[in-house]
């Protein structure tokens, strides 16, 4: 299924992959070696700066002011569990916390332990935010959106199943044979159905037509309409409601 933010999403795609591209090639020409794991391109973050525009630009089309949204600076949010928390873009209109987004992306080789990772990430996030809701953190602010962006390369890596193991007890049948984009899969669609992200968009790229813009996506409920549709709902009603 491909969005009808396709050539938008498309040029997302190819950002990542050639920045992630030129990370790589720059700390490796500098250190004498490349960081074990893909980790070079890792550090050096702004791979995911095509989609925090996309975003941004797709708010201030649908009337939010420029103001109100941050994706350079001013990004900390309070914790309940933490003193704060830094999100990759807020919606901030006059004091009140409209939404709060992550991007999130994963390469191999390693799939393993960064899955695991990945998976503490945004449960812990989802956590911590909610619970300071609750304790009051946002003052006036009603229940946030809150969404969740992951592209993961498509590669043998990923696509292949994964054994499970069971020393004492059964995993879900569901994880059983899985593999990692499967498991990134059941983990954004439990998240929705715990309510603890509002909504999420799953995407896969491979690595060579990656760079030409190359993307699919796996599940429907998590295409990238679905997902516009999502936070631009909650935007037009708060617009609406001023």
């Amino acid at each position: 299924m491909m969005s009808g933010h396709e050539a938008r999403i498309k040029a997302a795609v190819k950002h990542f992959w050639k920045t992630r591209g030129r990370q790589s090639a720059k700390q490796g020409s500098a250190t004498g070696r490349r960081d074990t794991g893909a980790r070079s391109a890792v550090t050096g973050g702004k791979q995911m700066d095509g989609f925090v525009e996309l975003i941004r630009d797709l708010l201030i089309e649908a009337g939010l002011p420029v103001d109100s949204i941050h994706c350079n600076s001013r990004l900390e949010l309070p914790g309940y569990f933490r003193a704060e928390k830094k999100w990759d873009l807020l919606v901030v209109v006059d004091g009140v916390l409209l939404a709060a987004f992550e991007f999130k992306s994963q390469v191999g080789p390693s799939f393993g332990n960064n899955f695991n990772n990945r998976t503490e990430e945004a449960l812990g996030s989802a956590t911590d935010i909610w619970t300071a809701f609750r304790e009051g953190a946002f003052k006036t602010s009603q229940r946030p959106w809150l969404g969740y962006l992951m592209l993961l390369e498509e590669c043998p890596g990923s696509m292949k199943p994964v054994a499970v193991r069971e020393p004492h007890f059964s995993v879900f049948p569901d994880f059983r044979d899985a593999s990692y984009c499967r498991r990134y899969e059941l983990l954004l669609n439990h998240c929705l159905r715990e309510r603890l992200y509002d909504s999420s968009c799953f995407l896969l790229s491979e690595r060579s037509s990656g760079k030409k813009g190359t993307y699919r996506e796996p599940a429907a409920e998590m295409a990238f309409d679905q997902f516009a549709a999502s936070f631009l709902g909650r935007a037009f009603a708060f617009i609406k409601s001023r």
